[in-house]
């Protein structure tokens, strides 16, 4: 059979936009996959193995961090979570436990456990949040830095998980900014992973885009933060408010190639990103 490749596809064709290609393939470690583009979290709510190995294959070259959902990470056969984790690091991936299993950790006072057993899996991100607990500034830098210790990329979560809570911009610059200058890499802003009632979003996972551009006017940069949009019509809202490159987080396995199209313009609701070209035109 005659070899082929990707680049069959013509370029326009493959990346409309002309900002997202190249995009590394796998085994290209999380620098060379995320410099300069909008990064993609996904949510695993209980993945076998295999399922997760074709979501790689399928997908993996649009996955920038992959975040074991809730507390599911202690509830796989310890041989599936291994075999995961491994998939994702050679793949390139931030792989990491879901924030609530941190605060499960706070809650029954099992911190230094839940960091050795992070370890021992073989894990290279956390998330640190207090989306169902309170914790004041201090534990949230202290978290934040023992993580580093460990050697792990920390991203945080700002929000609560009640339904009805929303996002005051002001307090999210605040966190933010404290929370990189702790040493977070990316804060992400809280819809959970059914973006209804919650954070930016009313119950019927909308928002309006004068709240959104008053959130981006006050925190100036967007670049590391992410925003939860598990849902279709909230990509296509978040895409159009900051652009292609918005990182967007718990995005369901099936949906990563479908948000890689709108970010290209491969797809209706994103069409205006590609570049404008005069239409072809039959020769009679």
């Amino acid at each position: 059979m005659k070899s082929i490749s990707q680049s069959a596809w013509p370029a326009a064709l493959r990346d409309p936009s002309g900002n997202r290609e190249p995009v590394c393939g796998t085994g290209g470690g999380l620098d060379s996959r995320t410099a300069g583009r909008g990064q993609t979290m996904v949510i695993d709510k209980g993945l076998g193995r295999h399922a997760f190995a074709d979501l790689l294959e399928t997908a993996g070259p649009y996955i920038d961090c992959v975040k074991f959902g809730f507390g599911t990470a202690p509830l796989y056969p310890a041989d599936v979570l291994l075999a995961k984790i491994g998939l994702a690091k050679r793949a390139g991936l931030t792989v990491m436990p879901g924030g609530t299993l941190l605060e499960a950790a706070v809650r029954q006072n099992a911190v230094p456990a839940f960091f050795e057993s992070v370890c021992r899996f073989g894990f290279n991100g956390i998330e640190v949040s207090d989306g169902t607990i309170e914790l004041d500034r201090k534990q949230r830098t202290a978290l934040i830095q023992e993580g580093l210790r460990n050697g792990l990329r920390v991203v945080t979560e700002y929000g609560k998980k009640l339904t009805g809570s929303v996002v005051d911009a002001d307090e999210l610059l605040f966190t933010a900014e404290a929370d990189w200058l702790a040493g977070a890499d990316m804060v992400t802003v809280e819809a959970r992973e059914s973006g209804v009632g919650v954070g930016l979003f009313d119950r019927n996972g909308d928002c309006a885009l004068s709240e959104l551009e008053t959130i981006g006017r006050t925190l100036g940069d967007i670049g590391r933060i992410m925003w939860e949009t598990p849902l279709k019509q909230q990509q296509v809202l978040l895409l159009s408010a900051f652009g292609a490159e918005a990182n967007l987080g718990n995005i369901q396995p099936s949906e990563v190639l479908s948000l890689e199209t709108m970010r290209r313009g491969l797809r209706s609701d994103t069409f205006h990103f590609g570049k404008r070209v005069e239409p072809f035109v039959y020769m009679i």
